[in-house]
């Protein structure tokens, strides 16, 4: 295992996690005190578990056909644009 990568990519994730509204509607979710905490658990989980794994498996595909870099540059740019965005309607 490539404990760099797998650092980078956990701390990465963990942060952009981090307020987000899927973390806001599991809150909201464990809050209910007639709903298990465990089910709320293990839901949200697997949701987040199975949308990296679609997004793992997307990446790779894409990769095939497009170069590292280019995806690099179309990442940045659209990571830009949504950060204009954001400013723009703040």
């Amino acid at each position: 295992m490539d404990w760099k990568i797998f650092i980078t990519v956990f701390s990465v994730v963990f942060i952009a996690e981090l307020g987000d509204k899927t973390q806001l509607a599991t809150l909201l979710f464990a809050a209910d005190k007639e709903v298990s905490k465990l089910t709320v658990f293990i839901g949200a989980s697997l949701a987040l578990i199975l949308t990296s794994a679609i997004g793992v498996a997307a990446g790779g595909l894409i990769s095939q056909f497009i170069s590292e870099k280019t995806l690099h540059i179309i990442a940045g740019i659209g990571f830009i644009t949504i950060g204009i965005w954001a400013l723009v309607k703040a």
